[in-house]
């Protein structure tokens, strides 16, 4: 509906193949830098904030001849079951009690053939930190060329604070907050959002971007299903300017509404 209206071959803000803004960039680039010495290190951010797209990024990466991915994206991390989907990666298989000797001698293979291997765990937040701790144990015994990054919400870097976990925190090698977006920022994402799929930049008007930027409050995410919500709303009425009534249209939808509003609606 939105490519047939407006003459476009692809979707903004719909679009699989996303930019890295300035901050994932250079979390991206020194990630890299880490792995050449045996890094260990902590991504973390609020929901939205770009944790995903960064992860995506790095994934991305194994097309590469020099790079192995290891992407461990299951909501329950057990040991096991990372090392299995380390298994699978390095394309071994072995009972699971010669399972780390097994890894243990395909790290090194791989490294002999000039590649660089990053282990990525997402919500590792919700990752027992006895689990992390055989991790740690067992990448001490990897080649230097690997980056074990670690993706999730800020309670992480808590956890890894408290005195019982130094043992882990101490082996970090670099960590980063992914911060929220200042408003010039989202606006900017909007327009080159827009510039990619060669739609016009005035596809939004002023104030529809206006309201689109201070009720994302700095969230990439909702960022971007704002704006694409709003477009579907404009392109209903086969509307190409969208204005704050298609934004509005959206935020009236109960996911945007907060706790105290849903009560008073149900209250009314």
């Amino acid at each position: 509906m939105i490519k047939s209206l407006h003459g476009v071959t692809k979707e903004p803000f719909n679009r699989h193949d996303l930019a890295l803004l300035p901050q994932q960039k250079t979390i991206l680039d020194i990630i890299k830098i880490h792995a050449q010495q045996g890094g260990f290190s902590v991504i973390v951010g609020e929901p939205g904030v770009g944790k995903s797209v960064l992860k995506e990024h790095l994934e991305a990466q194994a097309n590469a001849r020099d790079t192995t991915i290891v992407s461990c994206s299951r909501t329950m991390h057990t040991y096991l079951q990372i090392l299995l989907q380390m298994a699978e990666s390095f394309k071994i298989e072995v009972p699971e009690r010669q399972l780390e000797k097994e890894l243990i001698k395909a790290a090194f293979e791989h490294i002999q053939q000039r590649k660089t291997l990053y282990i990525l765990i997402d919500e590792a937040h919700l990752i027992e930190m006895n689990v992390l701790r055989k991790l740690r144990l067992l990448f001490e015994q990897f080649p230097k060329k690997h980056n074990l990054v670690l993706f999730g919400q800020r309670d992480l870097l808590h956890y890894l604070s408290l005195n019982v976990n130094q043992d882990i925190k101490s082996r970090i090698t670099y960590s980063a907050t992914i911060k929220p977006l200042n408003p010039d920022d989202l606006e900017h994402y909007i327009v080159k959002e827009l510039e990619m799929v060669r739609m016009g930049i005035n596809t939004f008007d002023p104030a529809a971007i206006e309201l689109i930027v201070r009720s994302a409050n700095g969230n990439l995410r909702l960022c971007r299903n704002l704006c694409y919500g709003s477009l579907v709303e404009a392109a209903r009425e086969t509307q190409k300017t969208v204005t704050i009534t298609h934004v509005n249209a959206v935020l009236v939808q109960p996911h945007w509404r907060s706790h105290n509003e849903l009560i008073k609606q149900q209250m009314a």
